[in-house]
């Protein structure tokens, strides 16, 4: 885990708390993506249990929604995600104010060595993932 959060390769499929790590992220957004659309209020006690941090109580996430931690999540004031929503967040993803992501959107902070003789050595076990910060600033006319 501090592999992952130092942004080096790391081995996600063999360490045993990033394992556990994920599978409680999975059942909460089992649970996230089966309560009934009317159920604001599940909705938001779920996702604040999931994400690392939300800003307010101005965002809306529509089911379904995956992510692999969720503790790396921040979204900011007056946050919006469509349906499909799926971020790997191995590594921080950060959202800030006034973002609204349309459906089917990813987020990937995870991926591979895709150096030929790095991927070969790693006999592709090892996963690496970077941060990402996606912001809207814009000015009201």
């Amino acid at each position: 885990k501090e592999k992952m959060m130092r942004q080096m390769l790391y081995d996600a499929n063999n360490d045993t708390s990033l394992i556990e790590e994920r599978k409680v992220a999975k059942d909460l957004c089992y649970d996230f993506n089966h309560l009934r659309p009317s159920d604001t209020a599940g909705q938001q006690r779920i996702m604040r249990q999931l994400l690392g941090k939300t800003a307010g109580d101005s965002f809306c996430i529509v089911a379904p929604f995956w992510c692999d931690y969720g503790y790396n999540i921040e979204i900011g004031e007056n946050f919006f995600a469509n349906h499909n929503t799926v971020i790997l967040d191995g590594a921080k993803v950060k959202f800030g104010n006034n973002v609204f992501v349309a459906p089917n959107c990813g987020f990937h902070t995870a991926g591979h060595p895709i150096d030929a003789e790095l991927f070969i050595l790693t006999d592709d076990s090892l996963d690496e993932a970077f941060s990402l910060v996606i912001i809207l600033h814009y000015d009201r006319v």
